[in-house]
């Protein structure tokens, strides 16, 4: 039963750090996101170790599908995709952050 409640506690956790919104810095330029306590905790116990993981798991796809991807001319696409995206979400994001935390506003 206890880790049932574990389950649950880290769910409801997972989904309120994605809920959160990003709050203005007053600068036009930039926006500055300043997640809860609970949605840090959330990505650091849950969403880092899955996309640390993702990217290796990423990584060894990317290496068995470079001989078929550089036939077709797309390898930096899927070196972006199963690698560089995982790995930037995994490093550079602020804890709690939904984005990448200091996001240039066009």
């Amino acid at each position: 039963m206890n880790r049932c409640r574990t389950l649950v506690a880290a769910l409801l956790l997972s989904i309120a750090a994605t809920a959160t919104a990003s709050s203005g810095s007053g600068d036009p330029l930039y926006t500055i996101q300043n997640p809860p306590a609970y949605a840090m905790i959330g990505d650091l116990l849950i969403a880092r170790p899955l996309l640390v993981v993702a990217t290796v798991i990423g990584a060894g796809v990317f290496v068995v599908s470079l001989p078929f991807t550089a036939l077709g001319g797309g390898v930096g696409d899927a070196g972006q995709a199963l690698v560089v995206d995982p790995a930037k979400a995994a490093f550079v994001r602020c804890l709690g952050c939904i984005g990448e935390g200091f996001e240039r506003q066009e």
